[in-house]
């Protein structure tokens, strides 16, 4: 089974790719979360898990749902993530992980993509997302490869920079910077209600019309760069940035 977790679309286009080749199920781990029901997934296949870095590491809203969530056969797991970087140290914490709720750890692949994430850092122009998407695309076929035969991905090696990046830096991040209090709506908002229907955690309601955020994002930008009319922005730090979105099939 291939499970993804996806803000603007990179990681569910990696695991549309990783399932064509492996002919694997995928399920949304998106609509797991919105449904808010615990869950049971039974596979003799192994688990593959696609999400972006979210601060150099898995996200924690995706290594909760994994923790929360039962899995039945195979406990062979995998760990694909998008970046628009690099995913520092990222395969320790998701080695951890696996060892605390007994899955066997095939290792950790990060693989650029478009960046995204627009609350820090610019999308890159139509042109160059596409051919950055295309690069990348031979990289999961590559990655979906090693899954098919059960062989554990590369081990990428450790470094003192990648520790910092995911250790320290991650928990300053998500305790300084990872929170809704910045989202602003303008008045070329039409109410069509794609941020709350988009919204993994069901943290947005619509009041008169209009979003309004309860308190318990996480940053997958869904919101903003999903909005059809650009309504939405993050404090003044993406007025005048390119959204980017992949649009659903």
């Amino acid at each position: 089974m291939v499970f993804y977790f996806s803000g603007t679309g990179n990681s569910q286009l990696a695991a549309k790719q990783i399932a064509g080749v492996t002919g694997d199920e995928i399920i949304s781990v998106n609509q797991c979360l919105k449904d808010n029901a615990k869950k049971t997934f039974h596979s003799e296949r192994p688990l593959v898990f696609v999400a972006p870095v979210y601060a150099y590491r898995l996200p924690r809203v995706v290594e909760r749902w994994i923790r929360e969530t039962k899995f039945e056969g195979s406990r062979n797991a995998y760990f694909v993530l998008t970046c628009g970087g690099n995913g520092g140290n990222a395969a320790a914490y998701a080695k951890k992980l696996c060892r605390e709720i007994g899955l066997e750890f095939q290792g950790l692949a990060s693989v650029l993509m478009p960046e995204n994430y627009i609350a820090l850092s610019a999308a890159p122009s139509e042109s160059e997302c596409a051919a950055i998407i295309e690069r990348a695309k031979p990289v999961f076929s590559e990655l979906a490869g090693y899954i098919q035969k059960k062989e554990p991905f590369p081990a990428s090696p450790s470094s003192l920079g990648g520790s910092l990046l995911s250790g320290p830096l991650h928990i300053l991040y998500y305790k300084l910077a990872i929170h809704d209090k910045g989202f602003t709506v303008s008045d070329t908002c039409v109410s069509c209600g794609k941020c709350a229907q988009r919204c993994p955690l069901n943290n947005i309601d619509l009041l008169d019309g209009r979003p309004v955020w309860k308190g318990h994002c996480t940053h997958c930008m869904a919101c903003i760069c999903g909005c059809p009319a650009d309504a939405i922005e993050y404090k003044s730090i993406t007025k005048g940035k390119r959204r980017y979105y992949i649009t659903e099939e």
